[in-house]
């Protein structure tokens, strides 16, 4: 009820321009944790939209699929999403589209003292892996070990599938002996003296994928981001703001605290260097033709369940702002 009360505000605050301005209210569904929140404080804290040629309305959304329904449905025209989802959904006839929003990923982790080291070494090991079999991360991992080892990973490890926070626990518990995990709850176990092997960006560059290319985006149609060009762009720029005073301003990193749950010192630096490397810094052409290749990886090892039948990424999945 606290985190709804709080949207609720953000919702009064973002909406309080002048009606008869005809502004574009952009409803954006947000998760009830998540760095969004982080950035949307930071807009309403330096009063950055201020001068914005859009209102902005925060629509809380239980999890992901929640969020996903809510956009398909029109109950909000913005959420953060992957540009594979937006491209199979593209393939059977949706207008969506995605813009990066952070090129921060997963990790793979393991304790201090393991005598995991390499990907090789994973084998005949317990693991956990967050989102399931179709994990993005684990299906990389599944490509790298394959070109460097010629291991098949899918059938050389005991796979523990499990959320996020019970994963963290199953490591710290010695019940697993290495996990594949969302950026923060790896940060967080980093916090405590925990071992990153490899995250998603290495995991490409050792693919041979050498451009940075952002998994988590704002999603949204197209044609109505089309028709509101200025207000959607707009919009996308001022996240890019707060991201940088985020990185760049200890005093507004230090108001956004509270909302990273994070009581010690050595985790919040750790979450905040984590995110502030996430921060996408180049998006174009390179980038898009190397998203194509990372779908087709995604689509082999996924057997094409996580891509759908398409063979190639669809045209028009990736949002530009001019």
């Amino acid at each position: 009820m606290k985190f709804k009360a709080i949207l609720f505000t953000f919702s009064l605050l973002f909406s309080t321009q002048s009606f008869s301005t005809e502004k574009t209210t952009i409803r954006l569904g947000v998760l009830a944790f998540g760095t969004v929140n982080w950035e949307l404080t930071v807009l309403k804290n330096l009063n950055l939209l201020k001068d914005s040629n859009f209102r902005l309305q925060i629509h809380p959304v239980a999890n992901p699929q929640a969020g996903k329904i809510a956009l398909q449905s029109g109950a909000v025209d913005m959420i953060v999403s992957d540009w594979i989802w937006v491209s199979r959904l593209r393939s059977t006839g949706s207008d969506l589209s995605f813009y990066p929003y952070s090129n921060t990923s997963g990790a793979l982790i393991v304790p201090k003292n393991s005598d995991i080291k390499t990907i090789r070494d994973l084998q005949d090991k317990k693991l956990g892996i967050a989102g399931g079999e179709l994990d993005k991360n684990w299906l990389l991992l599944q490509a790298l070990a394959k070109k460097q080892n010629q291991l098949d990973l899918n059938t050389s490890v005991e796979k523990i599938y499990a959320a996020p926070p019970l994963l963290n626990q199953q490591i710290i518990h010695d019940r697993v002996d290495a996990i594949i995990n969302y950026w923060h709850f790896a940060a967080r176990l980093e916090a405590k003296g925990y071992k990153q092997i490899i995250n998603g960006k290495e995991i490409l560059q050792q693919l041979g994928i050498k451009e940075q290319v952002p998994t988590l985006g704002y999603v949204f149609n197209r044609s109505w981001a089309t028709l509101n060009k200025n207000s959607v762009n707009g919009f996308l720029k001022s996240t890019q703001l707060a991201k940088n005073q985020l990185c760049q301003s200890d005093p507004v990193w230090q108001q956004i605290i509270p909302l990273t749950q994070a009581k010690d010192k050595i985790t919040q630096n750790k979450l905040r260097e984590r995110y502030c490397a996430g921060r996408v810094n180049q998006w174009g052409n390179k980038e898009q033709h190397a998203a194509a290749r990372i779908y087709s990886l995604l689509r082999k090892f996924s057997n094409n369940k996580l891509t759908g039948k398409s063979e190639n990424l669809q045209p028009n999945t990736f949002w530009n702002i001019d």
